[in-house]
């Protein structure tokens, strides 16, 4: 909706505020400034569990944010998740460590990095090397933390950190019994092309393999 502002004239009276056009909205005066710093923390008044799962819990908040705004907020908790960006450079081109598997909250089998949740008492990069193993079989020599993002937070309290593996080596992998993922590498650039073309509708994905693909400089340990 287009908005426009209304400057105070000496005839200025609450009746021609009545008389705005259809469709358009005016603001007839704007908050002072204030000199004072706003404050950076939210105050929670109170919280509720309403719902709690095997991976995640949501609570009722009622809360007071730093915009000076009361307001009651539905979050999902989760401990966090770890994502791993594992890939293959005995080529001159990077290949990316690929999942593919069905999603039933997406309705179709999704190409992904291989990801996980983080259980009680581990760290990121704990999680990390457990999930790659499990999910693909592969280790890796090498470990680096490249981002770390929150997955959706308008409601959602996750956070996912994305680990650079590299120096793979191959082995047995250990799914769980509700896990059915098949494994590839594709290379880097046509990777890229399945994001751009849609063929990725991962988030997580998709953030891993952009950043990559802005990495021209990344350098291939020596052998």
């Amino acid at each position: 909706m287009p908005q426009r502002t209304l400057r105070r004239a000496k005839n200025h009276t609450p009746e021609f505020q009545k008389r705005a056009l259809p469709g358009l909205t005016y603001i007839i005066s704007m908050p002072k400034s204030s000199s004072r710093k706003p404050k950076s923390k939210s105050r929670l008044i109170s919280s509720r569990a309403v719902y709690r799962g095997s991976a995640f819990w949501v609570s009722t908040d009622d809360v007071l944010e730093p915009t000076g705004v009361r307001v009651r907020r539905d979050i999902v908790h989760h401990t966090g998740s770890i994502v791993v960006l594992a890939i293959d450079e005995t080529k001159s081109e990077p290949d990316i460590l690929f999942e593919h598997q069905y999603r039933h909250a997406a309705k179709q089998f999704m190409w992904e990095l291989p990801a996980g949740r983080i259980d009680k008492g581990e760290d990121e990069i704990t999680a990390a090397k457990r999930e790659l193993i499990e999910e693909t079989g592969y280790s890796a020599a090498r470990w680096k933390r490249i981002l770390k993002f929150y997955a959706s937070p308008g409601f959602v309290a996750e956070t996912m950190s994305i680990f650079l593996a590299r120096g793979l080596k191959a082995g047995l992998a250990q799914p769980e019994a509700d896990e059915v993922i098949e494994v590839s590498f594709v290379p880097l650039k046509k990777a890229v092309e399945m994001v751009m073309k849609g063929k990725v509708q991962d988030a997580k994905t998709i953030s891993g393999v952009l950043w990559l693909s802005h990495q021209g400089n990344l350098r291939k340990p020596r052998r």
